[in-house]
């Protein structure tokens, strides 16, 4: 049975993530690009509710046979009481011509900003949350959590990944997701770690 896995995200970064994960599971794997769909209105409290807002909204225009995988996912930084958290693609947004678009780097460079006066590395802590939510055409749905703890760097390092990679350094790690080969992160992400128990025989 040739399956199809939809990604619920217009995020390049994580499409070649999850395909890159899950690519032994399923061998059609497509970004919502591919669909004319708006977007839905993200009007969740928690990850877990967004996530299911959107693999939910993209079910419906998915043929039978075919898995929507939704993650929402954010950097909770303990200095900053949880922040960005739910809001982390929100820090991102800019104006750019009358459109909205994502600066991460602008977003960094005002955590990095609000975090000055944080010098004591143990004082930097922060992890990266991540929720799934995959629905089949029969409208099941998991849920699925993955964390990975870390602290937030002195200054953006690395050309790699995408996000808020540059300025997150992972346990037991000295570089940043963003110097890191995509192979490793793949194994220790809050995504990877979410993945590892997604059941993909729906």
């Amino acid at each position: 049975m040739n399956r199809r896995l939809i990604i619920a995200t217009h995020n390049e970064g994580k499409v070649r993530e999850f395909s890159e994960m899950l690519s032994s599971h399923f061998p059609e794997i497509l970004s919502a690009k591919t669909f004319s769909s708006i977007a839905p209105e993200e009007t969740g409290t928690t990850f877990t509710e967004n996530a299911i807002i959107k693999a939910k909204a993209l079910s419906h225009h998915a043929g039978e046979g075919t898995f929507v995988l939704a993650d929402d996912s954010g950097l909770c930084i303990d200095a900053l009481n949880g922040e960005p958290g739910l809001l982390s693609a929100r820090w991102a947004e800019v104006d750019c011509n009358g459109k909205t678009v994502l600066d991460f780097p602008y977003a960094m460079r005002t955590i990095l900003q609000k975090m000055e006066h944080v010098a004591e590395k143990e004082a930097r802590k922060a992890h990266f949350a991540c929720v799934l939510a995959l629905y089949t055409d029969k409208d099941s749905c998991q849920v699925i959590e993955g964390t990975v703890h870390g602290t937030i760097a002195f200054e953006m390092r690395g050309s790699l990944g995408h996000g808020y990679d540059p300025i997150f350094v992972p346990d037991g790690f000295d570089c940043t997701f963003a110097e890191m080969d995509q192979s490793i992160k793949n194994k220790i992400s809050h995504r990877a770690k979410a993945i590892e128990n997604v059941n993909c025989r729906m």
